[in-house]
Formats: structure tokens, sequence, C-alpha cells
């Protein structure tokens, strides 16, 4: 809709000024107690929140659609259009209507947006609200996340698709912004908006010039020089850092003072999970359900604070990998975990205390209301207890966490002194500040109170010195307060008294001191409410001066809450201190699956032992029939060397965790139709990024490879990956690898360090009972039939079943191992990256561009061939180019 500025009224001029600043936000303009929509702005709020849509005189032919929401209530409308990714810029009055002259003045005091809420209602305590600024530049992605409610500002670089994905992954930002080129940088941007619910928003190219990003991070930390915060070599992290920085003072409007320090990570620094491995593991949410119950997080998290649920979460996001780390927080759980009473007793001093993270930052926004204060002494009011139990305390991280946690006496004093027990929300009501705190307003408010009394006082005091005995204190809208003195004793009157008005019968006078009363009884409230306003925000701002203190001390106070989470669990569930090793050794012994035994009876749970090494123990090959348990095995094995990594004891009778640098997983799959990507593309892309990506200090988990494709096909893929992770020259990783595919038992003979497992079956009759038991050898069959019956299948297709499968066992593949060539090594010696390998180049499968072996195998009737003549011609046709190796 065009418009015509110079025909507009004088107050819709104004609106379209501030909406032309502003135009990829919806404006709420401040108009007396409503926020106004007005344009296409109130088309797009009137739809989506839902309200009436109705017409305001705007000084063209028709009338400018208008909506609007009472300002007392913006928060959930707010809630709700930021939740469907838009931008609300929120213009406010920034002056007093009673002493405007014109149009009262109105600036945008901020902008609100995914990654900028701070309404705390509507966030999820327990989880950071992140906003993530990723800059594409030469190649590399420079990536910086903040999370404005909490202050936590990091940086970091990446060199792949892959690892940015990752990191998305792990910090599931609601808002990401980046510059043009990340657009076309080759990154499914459909796919990070609508299946993870991210708004993306690409900014102005001058967001991100060097200068500006390092003058921004320098002001901002009040340095010289970057170096001093660690980023020297961040170069394409810093414009990240800085762009993000700018783009929050833009919308913030404010001093961001809470941003007290910015922090660089390598992601080598810790334990690496791609996004599949986290779906598949169901670390903080169900793969199916998206819900916290039936999650690892769901079964550890037992903290008494929101600061502690999110440091939690952040541990599970990010295992360490360095053994020294990784011990110190198993000494602090073990210490909590054998102290029973003074463990408790923490607990009972942490349960009480808000979110103080979340709180300064309110604080310094300067949004915080006087109950905000109040909960925060309340808070503040633990402190001292904790810090004499932790006296009692010896582990080294306990004891360090006892330094940086600072009991913040005087602020909890301050609070105590000055605001009122029960204030009320609103800031501008007054009656939050505490009588004895100011004198000024103690004497306000005795005038709202005390005003008759003063006033028959002085009346009592005036007749005594004057002798007049019918003298009168009264008043009018008019003259206010005023001494009335009748005609009879006019001879009386004083000369300190200034004559008002003459009456018929009296006269009227006014007082030095009667003028100052009057001053102060009829000024009172509003000068009340002014004054506790201004105190109150000096109270406030007073608490921001300390944001440093108060924070390290919320830090603090979210690890011991961790700690001692993990503590009560481990104690609970009876888990075991994990023993730590850099030799790749992974040996569990009785390890259950942590979420599983908390979901079913933990008596009818079966234990099993692992044993996985660098040598002759690398690749454990698990077979048996589906619902045997093989799925659950190996994800409690991955879940047990995760829990470890981050520091917590673990459901084992004992373990000895070798430290993996990183877990992937491949545990079933599911059409992407939104892609264009059936079940075996998406298996196959997961097998692609593991096989690329491992080191051999990882630990793989791979369920049923090759199970969307054709029998042949699927073993062959299946044994080929196989062989490829086994070797130590190309890969080496260890692996827990489930198959149906029992012909891969062949392998153990065949390959070094390759190892038969099965699950135990008991057989009665038709009719299997699943054991749950890992046991050494590998299963000479699947039990399909048998599990489809378990299923309820009807009887006549099983019958069926077993007559087919009895015909086609008789195409006997025993010769398998011994006519598949050994996969070669020879061209891995000039690797130099996992990014390098050329999967086609490494596939049993290659493309054969000779046109004789192409025509050979297009004359192939594979619908009048055998599974085994078809695996002899496949092993035909591989020796015929071999020479391509």
């Amino acid at each position: 809709m065009e418009i015509n500025i110079d025909e507009l009224t004088p107050m819709m001029q104004k609106y379209m000024e501030t909406k032309q600043e502003y135009k990829d936000c919806i404006l709420f303009y401040r108009l007396g107690d409503f926020y106004e929509m007005f344009f296409e702005d109130a088309l797009t709020a009137s739809r989506e929140l839902e309200i009436t849509l109705t017409g305001k005189s705007c000084g063209l032919k028709e009338r400018a659609p208008m909506c609007g929401v009472p300002f007392h209530a913006v928060e959930g409308y707010l809630n709700k259009l930021v939740s469907k990714g838009y931008k609300v810029a929120i213009c406010e009055q920034v002056e007093d209507p009673k002493q405007a002259k014109g149009l009262v003045k109105r600036e945008v005091t901020r902008i609100v947006t995914p990654g900028t809420n701070l309404d705390t209602y509507a966030l999820d305590e327990t989880k950071n609200n992140y906003i993530m600024c990723v800059v594409y530049v030469d190649n590399k992605y420079g990536v910086s996340v903040a999370d404005v409610t909490t202050g936590a500002y990091y940086v970091t670089e990446l060199d792949s698709e892959r690892k940015l994905l990752d990191e998305i992954s792990k910090y599931m930002p609601s808002e990401i912004i980046s510059n043009e080129a990340f657009f076309v940088s080759g990154i499914d941007l459909e796919d990070l908006r609508h299946r993870l619910g991210i708004t993306i928003y690409a900014l102005d190219a001058w967001y991100f010039g060097d200068e500006l990003a390092v003058t921004t991070l320098q002001e901002h930390f009040h340095v010289a020089s970057l170096d001093g915060l660690g980023l020297a070599d961040y170069n394409c992290g810093v414009i990240a850092a800085g762009a993000l920085l700018k783009y929050l003072y833009e919308t913030q409007k404010t001093t961001l003072d809470h941003m007290t320090a910015i922090e660089p990570y390598s992601t080598g620094k810790f334990m690496v999970l791609d996004s599949s491995t986290r779906r598949n593991l169901e670390l903080v949410e169900t793969l199916r359900e998206k819900q916290k119950r039936g999650s690892l997080l769901w079964v550890l998290d037992k903290t008494k604070t929101a600061m502690g649920a999110r440091l939690l979460r952040a541990y599970l996001e990010q295992p360490l990998i360095d053994k020294k780390q990784i011990e110190a927080r198993l000494d602090a759980v073990e210490e909590l975990k054998g102290n029973m009473i003074g463990r408790e007793e923490l607990r009972e001093y942490l349960n009480p205390i808000y979110d103080l993270e979340r709180l300064i930052s309110r604080v310094v926004y300067q949004t915080a209301n006087p109950r905000d204060l109040i909960a925060f002494r309340s808070s503040l009011e633990m402190l001292p207890a904790i810090k004499t139990l932790l006296q009692d305390f010896e582990s080294p991280l306990l004891m360090e966490l006892d330094e940086q946690l600072d009991d913040l006496k005087d602020i909890y004093e301050l609070i105590c002194a000055s605001i009122e027990e029960e204030p009320p929300i609103s800031i501008r009501e007054g009656g939050m500040i505490k009588s004895g705190y100011n004198e000024q307003v103690d004497h306000l408010r005795n005038a709202k109170t005390e005003g008759k009394n003063w006033l028959a006082k002085i009346e009592e005091e005036e007749r005594e010195k004057t002798g007049i005995k019918n003298l009168r204190i009264k008043f009018n809208k008019v003259f206010g307060y005023y001494l009335e003195v009748t005609n009879s004793y006019k001879d009386l009157v004083p000369e300190y008294y200034t004559r008002k008005q003459t009456l018929t019968n009296a006269e009227r006078y006014i007082t030095p001191e009667l003028k100052e009363l009057e001053e102060t009884i009829l000024g009172a409230e509003d000068k009340l409410t002014a004054l506790e306003y201004d105190i109150f925000c000096q109270i406030r701002n007073t608490i921001a001066d300390q944001v440093v203190r108060i924070q390290h001390t919320a830090k603090a106070i979210a690890g011991l809450d961790v700690f001692a989470s993990l503590a009560v669990v481990a104690e609970q569930s009876n888990y075991a201190r994990p023993k730590i090793n850099e030799k790749g050794v992974l040996d569990i012994k009785g390890g259950r699956h942590p979420v599983v035994e908390k979901m079913i009876d933990n008596d009818m749970f079966i234990a099993n032992d692992t044993y996985l090494d660098n040598k002759n123990n690398r690749i454990a090959i698990i077979t048996g029939p589906n619902m045997a348990g093989k799925s659950t095995y190996m994800r409690q094995n991955a879940l047990i060397v995760l829990m470890a990594q981050i520091g917590s004891f673990v459901p084992v009778q004992s373990a000895n965790i070798g430290i993996v640098d990183r877990i992937f997983t491949r545990v079933g799959a599911s059409d992407d139709l939104a892609s264009g990507q059936s079940t075996f593309m998406v298996e196959m892309n997961e097998v692609a990024n593991i096989l690329r990506n491992a080191t051999g200090s990882s630990l793989l988990i791979l369920d049923e490879i090759g199970r969307g494709t054709s029998t042949i096909d699927g073993l062959s893929i299946a044994w080929a990956v196989v062989e490829y992770i086994s070797n130590p020259k190309i890969l080496g990783a260890k692996t827990l690898f489930a198959t149906h595919y029992h012909e891969l038992t062949e392998l153990e003979g065949k390959l070094s360090n390759v190892n038969n497992y099965c699950i135990a079956v008991k057989e009665k009759g038709d009719d299997i009972v699943f054991l749950r038991k890992i046991v050494s050898g590998g299963a000479d069959r699947s039990y399909g039939i048998q599990v489809a019956k378990l299923a309820g299948v009807p009887d006549p297709v099983i019958e069926r079943a077993k007559v087919i499968c009895e015909e086609l066992e008789r195409a006997n593949m025993s010769n398998l191992a011994a006519n598949l060539p050994e996969i070669p090594t020879q061209h891995k010696a000039k690797q130099k990256h996992p990014d390098d390998v050329d999967l086609a180049q490494m596939s049993l499968f290659d493309t054969v561009k000779d046109d004789d072996i192409i025509d050979e195998i297009r004359a192939i009737d594979l619908t009048n061939m055998t599974p085994f003549e078809a695996m002899n011609k496949l092993y035909e046709i591989q020796n015929k180019i071999k020479n391509r190796w």
C-alpha cells in the first residue's frame, strides 16, 4: 500500500518516520494506555494475534488499518509474535504527556527478537535462549553465540559446514544473524528454519566490517587490544563477535554491562557430538516426543536452581576430553556423594535461590522491579550458610567454587534496609521504600497520613500566639490552605500574616509555615511516588555496578548445584565412579542403560559387560534378533562413556573409560521427504559423515548398516564398512556394530581386531525368549520369523514364511568370506585429514568407467539369479576392476 506521507496527520507522519527506520519490525507505537499498530503492521498483527482490526482517520481518503494491545499486557502479545519469528520495535512515550508541548515525544526503546526476548516467564528457565551470529568468509565460518538473559558470550571458528551444523545443533539458537555470504554458502537454511525452528536474518554488510568489529569489542570490554581477550587467533570469529555485539546494541538500546566477558573456545577442547548422535542418544529430549522425560538429562537433573539446570545441560552438550578436568569433577561428585548430610544441607540452601544470572541481567537492563530485588535478597540470604558449609569439603573444585562464591553481604544489607517486604510490582506506584531508609520519604509519607494532625497543631499554636479564639484553618481549590479570622478579631492579626482574600465577615490569611505545609501535603503523594522511583533506580544501579561479583557467585552456585545433583543420582541409582584412561581401553563390567532402567523396574534390567581397545578388540560384531536388546546395549555404552566424560558417576559395577574424542551413532533412519531423501540415502549420508570425520580415538555405534537396500547390496556395504573401520592405517576406531547379517560373523577369523558377540536367546519349540545378555560368539540366524510371531503376525503368514525361508537357505552363502578380496590400504598413505578421504575410491562399489564392464553389468539378469550366483558374479567383476586400486 503506497502512502503519501505529506497527506497524513502530524501524529501519523511521526509514526511513519519511525516506521521507516524499522522497516523489518512490527512497530508497537505507544498511544496512551495502548500500543497501536497501523497499515501493514496492523494487518499482520491482527492476523497473528487474532485481535480485532479497526481503522483510524489519518488524513487519507481511507481510514488506516489499526489494531492495538493494552500496555500492561504487552508481554504476552510480544511473546506470541516473537515465537513466530517476527521482530517487534517498542516505541515508548519518553516525556510526560502533561508537560509535552504539542505531540508527545516518542522513541524506540527496544527491539524484541526471538534471540533477545527478555521475558523470563516466556522462556524455559532450564535452558539458555541463544542468539548466534555466523560469518562466512574465505570458506571459514566465524561463530559467536550469546544469551542476553544471562550475559553468556562465546566465539569460535569452524572450517566445515558439518562442524557448523554440529555447533548449531549444540546451542539450538532461537535466532541466527549472518552476512549475505552465509545465505549462498550451501547451508540448508530451510531445514534450519522449519525442522529446528530457528529464525534467520541476513544483516547489512556494514555490520561485518573488520574495523567496526574490533572497535566495538575494544570499547565494550575497555581494552586497547583484543589479545588480552584471547581473540588473537580468531580473525573470522572476531567479525562474528563484533557484529553480534553491535546488533545487540542496536536492538537492546542499553549498555549490555552484564556481558562482562567473552569466552573463545576451540571445538577440539570438547567431545564432538554431531546432530545425529545428539538425537539418537536422546541427551536432552526424546527422539519422537521431544520431551525431557525419557532423556539422559531427565535422569541426571536433580538440580535445585535454574542456573544449575542450564549448566548441567551445557555439560551434556559439551563433554570434556581432558583427563584432569574430568577427574576434578569426579572428585567433587565423589566427596558430595560420600557426605550425605552436608550435601543435603547444601541442597536445602540451594532450593530457595532464584535465577541470579537472569535477575542481574534484568537489573542491568533496568527492567527489574521491587519484587525482583526481594527475590534477589532472599537468594543472597542463603550464601553465608553455603560458604560456611563448604569449609567442610576438600576436593579442589569445590574449594575453587567456594573462593568464587561471594556472600554479597553489602548488597543483601542494602536491599534489606531499603525495599519493603511485600512491595508492589510496579515501580511507578510507590510503597516500595522502607520507612527509616530515607528521611525525605518518611517526611512525605507522614504528610499523607499526618497532614490533618499537622494542620490542627498549627491552628492551636496560632490561637495561643494571637489570642484569636475562633481562628480556623480552611481549604479551597483556588487558594489552598489559609487561616480565616472573623472581623471581630481582625485587630489581633499579627504582622507575619499575609492577606489572601477579604470576605464580608472575615479575612483570610497565609503564613510561611502554612504555605510550606500546604506544599508538603498537596504534593506529597506525587512527590513521594517520584522520590521512591528515583531511590529505587539508585538502589538498582548500585546493584548493577556489582554485576561481575554477582555473575561469579551465580556460576559458583550453578556448579555446586550440578555436582550435588550428580552425587544424588549416583547414590540413588547405585552408580560407580569410573576410572579414566588415555590408552583407549573401554572396560565396562555390569553396564546398564541409565534411562531404560528408570523406565522399567530396575531389578528387571539385565546388566552387560563391554571390552574394547585399540588392539585385538577394536570392533564388536553384535548379532541377534530384533527386540533382543542390541540397540539398548550399544546406546548404554555410548551414554556411559559420555556420562564419565562430563564428570558423572556411571551405571556400572565398575568401569575403566578410555577418553574418546567423538561419539558417532547410526541407529535407524527415516525418510526425509522434504529434501527428497529416502531412508537408505539418509543412512548412507550418516555413514559417510562418520567415516569421513571419525578418528582412531572415536567411539562408533553402528546399528543395521545396509538395511535400507537389497540384501546383497546391504550385506556388501556393511562388510566393506567393517573392513574400512577395522584397518588402523585407515581409521581404526572402537566400534559396536549390530547387524542382522549374521554372515558378517565370518569376519572374526578374517580380521584380527574383530570379535563376535550375540544376544542370548532361549528357544522353546518355535518360540524364543530374549535373555538380554551379551555373550561371546555370533548368531547363525536372525529369528525374524519368531519375532514376527511374537508381534502377532497371523499364523498363515508365519507358516508360509517358514516354507519360503527353507527354500532360500538352500542357496548357501557360507563361502562369502573366502571369496571377497582384502580391502587395500596403500592409497591411504597420502591422506592428511579425515575430510580428504574419497569414499568413492574406498568403496567396493566404485563407478566403473570401462565400457566392457558396464555392458557386462547391464546384461546381468538379476531376477533369474540365485543369491549365491549373484555373489559369485560380483566377485568376478571385482577381480576385473582390481587394477583400479
